[in-house]
């Protein structure tokens, strides 16, 4: 670390004077914590490892339990989550789980063997409402904080966070509706999970308000993925529908697939929207309208949640409800209403 042109680069990273950069790298006085996470920050990006002394202590484990990483939405919360735990002084572990790999509970029984503060829960068992809840009051019976990100049971006595799964969908039909669309379908996964059982809510509501319409018969479940998203638009596609509302990103590029497998334009003809905003879909072709989950938000909640727990604060059972976006991009357009 002692070449000058290493310094220079640092400082011009970081946005200070090689003289701070020298004083953060040689554990001296005098510098602002904004400024000294600044210039770790610079480290890590430009590849540099950190000298032993600046090396912090971890004030524990923390276990970060996600679904599969197919899905862009999951390591993005992972990152989100990992960050927020590193800069309280906690080291994340993660645990990702699988088709075929290690059950959740499996994960959690490792993670308390390995004498973890506490665990996050992303899309887990506790959204699934065919799922035992034992297996998280077992866990806060014997005083392990846990947060559940997505998912809500009023059994299990500990903090929720959540995006609000109707107002997403009241998002999407009521953008759609406004663009024209009177039969306007919603894609989703199985309809055993929460999440799903909200958004269905939020989108009979809307679709309340379009007369003549039955929301009922254009209501499809498949899996949340592409291939699934694409099973469900092609239902919808013979029901009629000219919008579509995904429960997912990757659902909705399935129905962007399925569209433009029977030589229909996307917006020209059918109008798509997604959930979630996942990173890079802003690239798509074309790029996709969707409704942004806060995801930054909602990981610094939950660690801060469940730090307060990891420090003796009671376990409250809280549902913290997070509001979502419409973010309008290239994959919606006017309605057979807006076109006659």
């Amino acid at each position: 670390m002692n070449g000058p042109a290493r310094l220079a680069d640092i400082a011009a990273q970081a946005g200070v004077s090689e003289a701070t950069v020298s004083r953060v790298l040689n554990g001296k006085p005098g510098v602002s914590a904004a400024t000294r996470q600044a210039v770790m920050t610079a480290l890590d990006l430009m590849g540099y490892e950190r000298p032993p002394r600046l090396r912090q202590r971890s004030n524990g484990l923390i276990g970060l339990v996600t679904p599969e990483l197919d899905n862009p939405i999951f390591p993005a919360f992972a990152q989100a989550i990992e960050k927020a735990l590193t800069q309280h002084g906690y080291t994340p572990v993660l645990c990702t789980q699988m088709p075929g790999g290690a059950p959740e509970d499996e994960f959690t029984e490792l993670l308390v063997d390995r004498g973890v503060s506490g665990i996050v829960f992303v899309s887990g068992l506790h959204a699934d409402t065919t799922a035992r809840m034992d297996r998280y009051t077992r866990l806060t019976d014997r005083g392990l904080p846990i947060v559940l990100v997505d998912g809500y049971n009023e059994h299990i006595d500990a903090p929720f966070i959540s995006a609000d799964d109707r107002m997403a969908a009241r998002l999407a039909v009521g953008h759609l509706a406004d663009l024209g669309h009177e039969r306007i379908g919603l894609a989703l996964g199985p309809r055993r999970f929460v999440p799903v059982i909200r958004k269905i809510e939020g989108y009979r509501e809307a679709m309340s308000r379009l007369p003549g319409v039955d929301p009922g018969e254009l209501i499809s479940h498949s899996l949340f993925s592409v291939e699934g998203g694409q099973a469900a638009a092609a239902q919808l596609l013979d029901r009629g529908c000219t919008g579509i509302v995904c429960a997912s990103d990757l659902m909705a590029l399935g129905a962007i697939r399925a569209c433009r497998q029977r030589g229909l334009s996307v917006p020209g003809d059918v109008s798509v929207v997604g959930f979630d905003d996942s990173p890079l879909i802003a690239f798509t072709d074309p790029p996709l309208t969707t409704v942004r989950k806060p995801i930054g938000p909602m990981a610094t909640a939950a660690v801060q949640t469940l730090l307060e727990e990891v420090a003796g604060a009671p376990a409250r059972h809280v549902e913290l409800v997070f509001q979502p976006e419409l973010v309008v991009r290239g994959s919606t357009g006017s309605g057979p209403l807006v076109n006659r």
